[in-house]
């Protein structure tokens, strides 16, 4: 793994976000460093989430906050989301294809299973905004992004940024 201090956030078109991320296998202070670093970038960009392959590593590892209260840090390790309720559309934005805003379906309550930093493992349920983020991160990890979701008329409004952020002379 990288030395955390060197990763940034990437951006669309950048291939590894559309890459299906590893388990995480080791549970050691690697790992801390690295989420720590993710912490901080998402709190830099002014985010409520951050997942692994958005800085370039491949591992099933996303943080969030979603008050930007510090206490309400969150590291989830090895997603699994399951026992969707509801559905509402919403915008949503990423970190990783700047200028972009969508309105997206989703549903409004799931739980999701994961590990902690240690390793061990939790279960929650989120509602809402907390559910919202979940989704949009686990999506990072299985290599889907925003765009893929969006309808036809967020692909019209949307083209000329995504040219841009397209375009390797920019």
């Amino acid at each position: 793994m990288p030395d955390p201090t060197s990763l940034r956030i990437i951006h669309y078109p950048d291939s590894r976000l559309r890459a299906r991320s590893a388990p995480v296998d080791r549970f050691n202070a690697e790992l801390r460093d690295l989420a720590a670093r993710m912490l901080m970038l998402m709190r830099e960009s002014k985010g409520v989430g951050l997942a692994a392959p958005q800085i370039g590593v491949l591992l099933r590892l996303f943080v969030m906050n979603p008050t930007g209260q510090p206490s309400d840090d969150r590291v989830l390790v090895n997603p699994v989301i399951d026992e969707m309720e509801g559905s509402a559309v919403a915008t949503e934005g990423c970190l990783s294809i700047p200028g972009v805003s969508v309105q997206i379906r989703r549903p409004v309550a799931c739980r999701i299973v994961a590990q902690n930093l240690a390793g061990e493992p939790m279960e929650l349920r989120g509602r809402d905004l907390v559910a919202r983020i979940w989704q949009h991160e686990t999506d990072h990890l299985n290599g889907v992004l925003i765009l893929d979701r969006m309808g036809p008329s967020d692909r019209v409004a949307t083209r000329k940024v995504l040219r841009a952020l397209e375009d390797p002379v920019r």
